[in-house]
């Protein structure tokens, strides 16, 4: 895999000697994820992300169904909120250990394992006669959710450039933000006829029939070393030679679950750039659990909504949502335009002006949430906040498992947070994306895990341009001996 990200390395020409046929990408071969057209890339892009939004669905969708909730379970508002939070716990520490399976064992059979699991915990948590019971399955269900969505990055860096990632990238954060308005929307008419037991009957049903298109279609092997060892192991079967081996030893597994459960926490302490933006996107997406269960209090109390009009009020996010994607294309043109005089900064504009918005937009929710004011105004706040959250969440993907604990911990005190106005954090935290933008190259230079890929990518170039130069070379050479 190169410093983009992507798996450009398999294209190189194999290496063989006389005790090894080495099994690698011919050029253009068709077989080689980064060459599959554009309507298979796009399905499994559209499906990856599809899994991602039934992930985000099924956090948010508990929220709706909590006053009949508690009138069944006997459960206090606290447990129902527990219920909630515990799901981004699971989320955040399974992919650590569990995602690193698919260097070894491939995309496919985990996307399927993790799907299978995450659709058949709907069935106990929908027949539970406990509240302690939905928790901990909340949890378990956060934690199967949490493995295939946690591969979504890694699978479209697997068929999509670096160049051209920029609106898959974005299809999929629109998936994750999206989904979280337009589900409690379906769930609060849902609540209101049937009850919250329900919501979870029909999110089972949703998520089985999408289940059978992954199985069928949607969700194809891609990751380029397990197509490669798939062939070598089909030459090994069909000639009986047993010398077809791929150019890519098998993955240490212990170590690549090591390195996953310590490496962002290293990173998160010793590099300043992570450190800031784990901070930030930590805070934002913290914020937008507290929306999901503040939603609920300021309609219902100050403005008297029933479950149905706040599964509506829930669409805010949605528009939101689709605001930030119809404005990233602009930021794409800005990254194409300056990437090359600024370098990785140029991802940073449209964050920085979300570094504003985020604020401006808390701003407006918080102090517009008054019986006086009228109920349109907390919606506009809202709308803002998401379409912040958006670009933020764009900037920083790549940081997005070291925010999630954050997102557990945020819905327990939200009515202390929402009573102190702690919204006024997002302006202390606006300036982060700023000084990435002006002294993120100074800040990656004093990096050593950052200078250390500069340094050995500067090699590599050097080498293939001495390669290149000694071809040209010969190949003069051999002109003249004509």
């Amino acid at each position: 895999m190169d410093d983009s990200g992507s798996n450009k390395s398999t294209l190189e020409r194999p290496k063989s000697d006389d005790s090894e046929f080495i099994v690698d990408w011919a050029e253009n071969d068709s077989g080689n994820p980064f060459h599959w057209s554009k309507t298979r890339k796009w399905t499994v892009t559209i499906s990856v992300s599809t899994i991602s939004g039934f992930s985000a669905a099924a956090s948010s969708i508990i929220a709706i169904g909590f006053p009949s909730m508690q009138n069944d379970l006997k459960c206090t508002e606290f447990q129902a909120t527990l219920s909630l939070a515990l799901y981004p716990l699971g989320f955040a520490l399974t992919p650590l250990i569990l995602a690193p399976l698919s260097e070894e064992w491939g995309r496919r059979p985990i996307y399927l394992a993790s799907s299978f699991l995450f659709t058949m915990l709907f069935l106990p948590i929908a027949l539970a006669t406990d509240i302690h019971a939905v928790m901990g399955l909340r949890f378990l269900q956060g934690a199967a959710a949490s493995t295939g969505s946690a591969m979504v990055g890694g699978t479209l860096a697997d068929i999509w450039t670096t160049e051209e990632r920029g609106n898959p990238m974005s299809l999929f954060s629109f998936a994750v933000l999206g989904v979280c308005g337009i589900a409690p929307a379906i769930s609060g008419a849902v609540e209101t006829s049937l009850g919250w037991r329900w919501i979870q009957w029909i999110g089972m049903i949703a998520s089985g029939v999408f289940l059978v298109f992954l199985v069928l279609y949607g969700a194809p092997e891609t990751r380029g070393t397990i197509l490669l060892a798939h062939r070598a192991k089909q030459l090994r079967e069909k000639t009986g030679d047993l010398r077809y081996r791929t150019p890519y030893p098998p993955p240490n597994l212990r170590q690549l679950i090591w390195l996953s459960t310590t490496r962002s926490i290293y990173f998160l302490f010793t590099e300043p750039i992570v450190t800031s933006f784990s901070l930030w996107i930590g805070f934002a997406w913290g914020l937008v659990y507290v929306l999901l269960d503040s939603i609920g209090i300021v309609f219902k109390e100050l403005y008297g909504f029933n479950s149905w009009q706040i599964g509506l009020v829930f669409l805010t996010l949605t528009v939101g949502t689709a605001i930030g994607l119809a404005l990233n294309p602009y930021q794409e043109h800005l990254y194409r335009k300056n990437y090359a005089r600024i370098g990785p900064e140029a991802r940073l504009y449209s964050a920085c002006a979300a570094g504003v918005t985020f604020s401006l937009g808390s701003f407006l929710y918080a102090w517009t949430s008054y019986p006086f004011v009228p109920w349109i105004a907390p919606c506009i706040g809202i709308v803002i906040i998401i379409a912040s959250v958006f670009a933020i969440y764009q900037a920083v993907f790549n940081y997005m498992a070291d925010c999630n604990v954050m997102g557990m911990a945020f819905p327990l005190f939200t009515r202390q947070l929402y009573k102190t106005l702690t919204f006024r954090w997002g302006a202390v935290l606006a300036p982060i994306p700023f000084i990435l933008f002006w002294f993120g190259p100074n800040i990656r230079a004093r990096s050593k895990f950052a200078s250390g890929i500069v340094s050995s990518k500067a090699v590599r170039d050097n080498e293939a341009e001495l390669a290149g130069n000694k071809l040209i070379v010969e190949k003069l050479a051999d002109e003249a001996k004509v």
